[in-house]
């Protein structure tokens, strides 16, 4: 019965454009980009890699208070930082398992991913953070590839600079 499944469910991503341009993405193999056709419907539904990070549960939930005092009889903005709370809570859980499993295949597989994850553990950050850096970076890089319709690039990889 589940090879009868995988079966339908290869079958009817085929029909989809997207599920080729997805395949290209390395770690996306065609189980995956049927399951993110599935989740996802429509890349059009994220204006930025944001609004996907936050519905896959990869979003920083940042909390502030006391951001304004009153100084000499004035309101005076706090110096005080925002404190980081971790991830978003309210995501989809599928869509989250989907894009750790995908960055955990892509770190341990040879290939740009793994050369990606290696320069950030080389730079001193924690595996599991580095781990998280590339499933937003696989992430971001599934919604260009789709929305847009290009094929993966590895320069797609490179910091953007500011």
């Amino acid at each position: 019965m589940r090879q009868q499944v995988r079966r339908d469910l290869l079958a009817e991503s085929g029909k989809h454009s997207a599920s080729k341009l997805l395949c290209q993405i390395p770690s996306i193999g065609p189980i995956r980009a049927a399951l993110l056709i599935a989740l996802i419907q429509t890349p059009h539904r994220f204006r930025t890699k944001r609004q996907l990070w936050s519905y896959s549960g990869f979003g920083i939930q940042t909390h502030s208070s006391a951001e304004h005092r009153y100084v000499e009889g004035g309101l005076q903005r706090s110096k005080k930082p925002i404190s980081i709370r971790g991830l978003n809570r309210n995501h989809h859980h599928d869509l989250k398992n989907l894009f750790k499993s995908a960055a955990t295949l892509a770190a341990a597989k040879a290939g740009p991913f793994q050369e990606f994850y290696q320069a950030l553990v080389a730079k001193g950050i924690k595996p599991e953070m580095a781990r998280l850096t590339l499933a937003r970076k696989i992430a971001a890089i599934t919604l260009l590839v789709w929305k847009k319709g290009v094929r993966f690039d590895a320069q797609h990889l490179k910091p953007q600079t500011a």
